[in-house]
């Protein structure tokens, strides 16, 4: 299947924080896996086949999302950036996603 991507560098001194909150917060509905590089979050199966992989790199929590079209990547960048953001609201944590 042909997937579509996008990616986003969020700069944060606690990227780890950062990821384990959102994934914590996620897993309530979605899958949360650990996987080499980073934790994978994939949006229930009624959204369609779409996550976003978080990976943990110094002074930066990358941001790696895929799904199967161009809506469900959007539903997936909305949830991921929404949430981050608003875990750092105090931080000012902001989301600029690139296709990629």
């Amino acid at each position: 299947m042909l997937m579509v991507h996008a990616s986003a560098d969020v700069d944060t001194d606690k990227p780890e924080r950062y990821g384990k909150q959102l994934a914590s917060h996620l897993g309530r509905k979605c899958a949360v896996a650990d996987e080499d590089g980073g934790i994978r979050i994939t949006l229930p199966a009624d959204r369609g086949s779409g996550s976003c992989l978080l990976v943990y790199r110094p002074g930066v929590l990358e941001l790696r999302a895929e799904a199967e079209n161009a809506e469900v990547l959007e539903s997936v960048r909305d949830v991921i950036g929404r949430h981050l953001e608003r875990f750092g609201q105090r931080d000012q944590l902001v989301v600029n996603w690139r296709n990629s």
